[in-house]
Order: structure tokens, then C-alpha cells, then sequence
């Protein structure tokens, strides 16, 4: 009889969206995108897409873009 071992119900994206934050580098106003992008499977480039669609789509891309501006912590930086 083969077992087969359980998964834990992490993925290795919800572990990098834990450790979320801004982009120092790529960056166009806040650099909100460029972080999803840095920490999610999805090029930033995809992620100012499906904002700026959601934003035109009933304005709730502006909202989320605000409250992320706000909440998510900026990027750490090598000093």
C-alpha cells in the first residue's frame, strides 16, 4: 500500500504574500503592483492591468489600491 503525504494547506504563494510589501525598485506610484509582482507567480505588469480594469469595472480597483497604499508595508531596504 502506497501513502501518500498530506498537505499542510500552505502553497509557496501564500507563504511569499506573508512576507508582502511594497517595491523599492519596481515601482510607478506606489509601488503596489511591483510588489504583488515580486511576491506572486503574476509579472507586475498583469497586476496594473487587473487593477486598472477593476477600476473602470464599478471603481474598486482604486479602493483596493488606496487600502493596500495604506496597509502594506513598505519595501526593506540593505543598509
Amino acid at each position: 500500500m502506497c501513502e501518500t503525504p498530506k498537505e499542510t494547506g500552505t502553497s509557496e504563494v501564500g507563504w511569499k504574500l506573508r512576507e508582502l510589501r511594497k517595491s523599492a525598485k519596481d515601482r510607478k506610484i506606489a509601488g503596489i503592483c511591483g510588489g504583488f509582482g515580486e511576491y506572486t507567480p503574476l509579472p507586475a505588469w498583469l497586476w496594473r492591468v487587473l487593477f486598472l480594469t477593476s477600476l473602470f469595472v464599478g471603481g474598486v480597483g482604486l479602493v483596493a489600491y488606496i487600502i493596500l497604499w495604506i496597509s502594506m508595508p513598505s519595501a526593506k531596504t540593505d543598509r
